[in-house]
């Protein structure tokens, strides 16, 4: 186990910056997620973690020593890649101790450290098995074993869940954290599925364009994006966001447009602003809530049994139709095409300025 340091980290591909200014510490056994769109530098930030891409600035420390320029095999980190990269013509087991048989350790330590790290893995059965035989999740055990064995400082993992079936990354989830939990052993995970990361991560790195755009608890950014691209990334279904202006006049300062009217405090700068709300705290209107109300039509139903998402039209503004999701849950019996009077509370909503920034308590 180890801590991991990022010092003003950078790599640059030619011409093009993958990765710039990328500054992040992350404690002893800690669980971090690196999370973002395709291209947005975390695969190369985590394969310059591994050694296989050498940094063009700053520098890398594991437990307080400068590994920037030690070779990637010199590092104790432990790699599973999305691929899982298991030798075809080799067993499950063969797989598996492929590292301790490059280090030469005699075969009668090799075979216990095998059986046990399978065993942790349920895939003590399969050891025999070419992976060929084996199922995307079975492969994808036989690689998270081949990196427990060699007993690494922190386990770095590439969107290892990626071509797995719905149902198996379910599981899959569940069988890393609570293996890594059982460990103890720092890791660093990368993945583009927002779920994966809000479920895993004891912090999550959101980043975008090669920088880090917030670091926090999953519950940090969930509640408290720092963005409106955080708070659009995050979240299953996407925040819904509703642009307007901030006007101040005779000493009131309000969110105006042509649906809406939300007073606001005092310190919100005038200008264009951008109103945010997750869809579960989108509901329909009780009489006795004290809520901004809107009414819409109803294009979409999707009945999920446990819960129903509802997508509004609020009308066109500018020559673009303009759509809330409501996520409601349990069912209900509504009907694409007939109205619907919504509501929603400014104490659940978020504000963003002009340049796409949170405006910190925004809402009176």
């Amino acid at each position: 186990m180890a801590s991991i340091s990022f010092h003003n980290i950078a790599k640059r591909f030619d011409t093009a910056q993958a990765v710039a200014d990328f500054n992040l510490d992350i404690a002893d056994g800690e669980f971090v997620v690196l999370v973002g769109p395709s291209g947005c530098g975390k695969t190369t930030s985590l394969r310059m973690l591994a050694g296989l891409e050498q940094p063009t600035g700053g520098s890398i420390h594991l437990d307080g020593q400068d590994i920037t320029h030690v070779p990637s095999k010199s590092r104790a980190l432990a790699m599973v890649f999305q691929s899982y990269a298991l030798y075809p013509h080799m067993s499950v087991g063969e797989n598996i101790s492929f590292a301790l048989s490059l280090q030469r350790v005699p075969k009668a330590q090799i075979v216990p450290q095998v059986q046990q790290a399978a065993a942790l893995l349920g895939i003590e059965h399969l050891l025999d098995r070419k992976p060929r035989a084996l199922s995307g999740g079975q492969r994808q055990r036989v690689a998270v074993a081949r990196a427990i064995i060699r007993n690494p400082k922190a386990f770095l993992f590439d969107e290892p869940l990626s071509n797995l079936d719905a149902k198996l990354r379910h599981s899959a989830r569940v069988e890393i954290r609570k293996l890594q939990q059982k460990l103890g052993t720092t890791t660093v995970y990368v993945t583009h599925d927002q779920i994966e990361a809000m479920t895993m991560a004891d912090r999550i790195v959101v980043m975008e364009g090669g920088r880090i755009r917030q670091v926090g608890t999953p519950m940090e950014l969930y509640r408290k994006p720092n963005s409106k691209f955080v708070a659009a990334f995050l979240g299953s279904p996407p925040t819904n966001f509703i642009t307007g202006q901030c006007i101040h006049n005779n000493g009131r300062v309000r969110f105006v447009n042509d649906r809406m009217e939300i007073p606001l405090n005092p310190g919100v700068a005038s200008g264009e602003v951008t109103l945010g709300i997750r869809p579960e705290h989108v509901t329909p209107v009780h009489a006795s809530q004290d809520q901004i109300r809107i009414s819409g039509g109803i294009r979409f139903v999707e009945a999920l049994g446990a819960e129903t998402l509802i997508d509004i039209d609020l009308g066109q503004s500018q020559n673009v139709t303009r759509t809330l999701t409501a996520r409601l849950a349990g069912q209900h019996n509504l009907a694409p095409g007939s109205t619907l009077e919504i509501g929603f509370s400014p104490r659940d909503s978020m504000l963003f300025d002009a340049q796409g920034d949170a405006v910190p308590e925004a809402f009176a």
